[in-house]
């Protein structure tokens, strides 16, 4: 955040955050060498998967392109590796672009016309698209047709240009901001659920064997329980925690080693970071562990409010530390608990927090 005062301690970049599940340079480079490459080396997900399976299986005893797939669900948890995957299982060439960079319809047209029959076009965040793209997307995705316009004003002309069969394969974080003809025209819908603990653990396992990094169960077991379940986020800390075992010790990643190297890096037993620590400490001492509104939380933090609602507050939600209710956020008696604080005796305080452990209050209070 910019001002005329002095940044706050709290103070941070969102895109340096090591627990941020957006890829970076490093992570793009990185994946690539570790993205399973059929679907049966996927790990995790296995509703999806399975699902998934049968889809392609059909398609190819049926010697067509399969019908279009939605994947969704939170960033870094493979939609792009399963996209690829599908390439792979159909033994088709993929086109990867993305919504952001697909602003006018003679963009998707300039696509679209040089697919090759049962290509897999992978279009990522798929709610970014512009409207007129996306309404040119309509007619591609059900009919293998799409109209180019040539001219412009009352002499304009739309010529029909027949497209070979293809698949689509768009993947979204937010699901609900596509229209519903969009959604409807995918024929295969697949939401990606967070890692359990344990499937994790074999993320780290597989990741550790392609990167050469010797590594024991609880070493692995550590990492992951600190990964928000999210493989990037897992995979990016298994190459911190290799760096401090390969600078400091012998290069074996234990239990003692990753929990000191992630010390190092500010991510705690629970997998919260100094961002995420700052918003629950000024929650809690400074406002007596609410409630209190967004914008005054994010002052205290030196942040803008949008990094607060869209990068800390959805883990410290789901971790169930903070809660949204109509009054503003409160802390819950995890956080507490977490931060080895001891909450205040005000009645009024007690009761707001059994009633979000009781009755779940989670909206969106601003303040």
């Amino acid at each position: 955040m910019e001002s005329g005062f002095p940044m706050s301690p709290y103070e941070s970049d969102p895109a340096d955050r090591l627990l941020t599940a957006s890829a970076d340079g490093e992570d793009q480079a990185v994946e690539a060498a570790l993205r399973p490459k059929q679907l049966d080396e996927f790990i995790g997900q296995e509703r999806v998967r399975e699902q998934l399976s049968l889809v392609l299986q059909a398609a190819r005893k049926r010697g067509a392109a399969p019908d279009h797939v939605l994947l969704s669900g939170p960033p870094g948890l493979g939609k792009t590796t399963l996209s690829m995957i599908i390439a792979a299982e159909l033994n088709a060439p993929i086109r990867i672009t993305s919504g952001p960079a697909i602003q006018h319809a003679g963009d998707l047209a300039a696509i679209l016309s040089s697919l090759t029959e049962g290509e897999v076009l992978f279009l990522d965040e798929i709610h970014r698209m512009s409207r007129p793209a996306e309404e040119m997307l309509y007619m591609a995705m059900e009919d293998f047709r799409v109209d180019v316009i040539v001219g412009k004003g009352p002499g304009a002309t739309a010529i029909p240009l027949e497209l070979p069969p293809f698949t689509l394969v768009g993947a979204t974080t937010r699901a609900g901001l596509l229209p519903p003809p969009l959604r409807d025209r995918f024929g295969f819908t697949g939401h990606m659920e967070f890692y359990a603990p344990a499937e994790l653990q074999r993320v780290v396992h597989r990741s550790a064997g392609l990167l050469d990094v010797e590594i024991d169960p609880a070493g692995a077991a550590e990492i992951a329980g600190r990964s928000r379940g999210t493989p990037r986020i897992a995979n990016r800390l298994l190459r911190r925690v290799r760096d401090f075992a390969q600078v400091r010790h012998d290069g074996l990643v234990t239990r003692e080693i990753a929990a000191r190297a992630l010390e190092v890096y500010e991510v705690d037993a629970r997998g919260l970071d100094r961002l995420d620590r700052a918003v629950l400490e000024a929650l809690l001492k400074l406002f007596g562990g609410g409630p209190v509104g967004l914008s005054t939380l994010a002052v205290a933090v030196g942040e803008e409010a949008e990094t607060v609602e869209e990068v800390a507050e959805p883990f410290l939600v789901r971790e169930g530390l903070l809660a949204r209710t109509p009054r503003g956020r409160i802390a819950t008696a995890a956080a507490w608990q977490h931060l080895g604080l001891t909450p205040p005796q005000s009645p009024g305080a007690a009761k707001a927090a059994r009633n979000v452990q009781q009755n779940g209050l989670w909206a969106d209070g601003q303040g």
